[in-house]
């Protein structure tokens, strides 16, 4: 049976983001390569639940090698998109948070539904399971074209 997401499409507009660069950039430590989210576009903190995208472009930097003449977006880099972006969510909702580093803490019943070759747009969605003053779990899914690729619960703490 496939899995319902957890935020009707209508509602996540690609063109309007919810937290700018200068903004992530203080909440989310990693970069370069690893900065791994375009937009963050809904941050709905009453229900726990987020979206935020990521672009899969034909010109990425693993690309050339994973997998050489049929790129397909790694798996682990769907994991760590979907980390940081219910990081984000948990750490904005928590201002005394906002300088702390938050660590990946583990990850569970991750089912990968699909492949994503570029040029792609991939929609992470979170879902809050749980919130303690240091640690998180989010349900989060990965869609392409209201396609589900991937599913898992994420975890994080804060160091």
């Amino acid at each position: 049976m496939a899995a319902e997401p957890f935020l009707d499409f209508d509602r996540i507009d690609l063109d309007v983001c919810v937290a700018d660069l200068d903004q992530r950039r203080r909440i989310l430590h990693q970069r370069g390569t690893f900065e791994m989210l375009d937009g963050y576009h809904v941050l709905d903190f009453e229900n726990g639940l987020l979206a935020a995208s990521k672009k899969i472009r034909p010109d990425d930097w693993w690309t050339k090698d994973h997998i050489p003449g049929r790129p397909l977006f790694p798996g682990v880099l769907m994991i760590e998109s979907a980390a940081q972006a219910c990081s984000f969510h948990y750490q904005i909702a928590r201002p005394e948070l906002h300088d702390a580093f938050v660590g990946f803490g583990g990850v569970d019943s991750v089912r990968f539904r699909a492949s994503v070759a570029p040029p792609a747009t991939l929609i992470l969605m979170g879902s809050l399971v749980r919130a303690r003053s240091r640690m998180f779990t989010y349900a989060a899914q990965g869609w392409v074209d209201r396609t589900l690729v991937f599913e898992a619960q994420v975890m994080g703490i804060v160091l």
